[in-house]
């Protein structure tokens, strides 16, 4: 019992490092990407933030589950998962505008270095907290927690289309990387929207069967 109530705390620290990690890496991310009029990295950098929102659900939960783990989701719960969901859809409607408003105007980015070093960061970072949540989840055979470490693959995948559209301009120039990136952001933001949603009418989606 005693190790027990250890790996909920594990996870319950896990999900507060997460939280506040997010609001580090959006605060930096926005006022870099708007500096450099990088618009993968200042929508990565939006994502951020409701990241943020979906920590607090997820720290909620595990407070929980720790006191009762066969309990259904709360008032709170599911309407933390409904907001996340809505802002989800509104960044994904926000970076489409921006990403049309930039290839009609013919803008792009003065640099993408800070996307660079930002998205390795967060590759790392994002890897490392969902090998540890999944490991506390199968310690306590509980399918919520692990389904919170392969949800956070889903913030591996965007980590990765902002290296890559970064390194792309970085070292080509090609005026369209950053339009590129933000499109890839949008695929994943509207996939993180529906699956909240799905999340919140109580359908279970452990990320490994929600297609993204």
């Amino acid at each position: 019992m005693e190790h027990e109530i250890k790996l909920y705390k594990r996870a319950y620290q896990l999900s507060l490092f997460t939280i506040f990690y997010n609001i580090a890496e959006g605060i930096v991310s926005m006022i870099l990407g708007y500096q450099d009029e990088t618009l993968t990295l200042f929508g990565f950098g939006a994502d951020s933030f409701i990241e943020v929102m979906s920590g607090i659900g997820i720290a909620v939960m595990i407070t929980r589950i720790g006191q009762n783990p066969g309990s259904p989701k709360n008032k709170f719960e599911i309407k933390a998962l409904k907001i996340t969901g809505t802002a989800f859809y509104m960044l994904s409607a926000g970076l489409l505008t921006g990403t049309v408003f930039n290839i009609i105007n013919n803008r792009h980015p003065e640099t993408t270095f800070w996307g660079i070093v930002i998205s390795i960061i967060s590759i790392v970072v994002m890897i490392w907290l969902m090998t540890a949540k999944k490991r506390v989840g199968r310690l306590l055979h509980s399918e919520p927690i692990i389904s919170d470490g392969n949800c956070t693959k889903i913030c591996v995948y965007m980590s990765v289309v902002l290296l890559v559209s970064s390194l792309i301009y970085e070292l080509t120039g090609f005026i369209y990387a950053d339009a590129i990136g933000a499109a890839g952001l949008i695929w994943f933001s509207v996939s993180e929207g529906k699956e909240a949603f799905e999340k919140a009418k109580g359908k279970t989606c452990g990320c490994d069967d929600c297609k993204v």
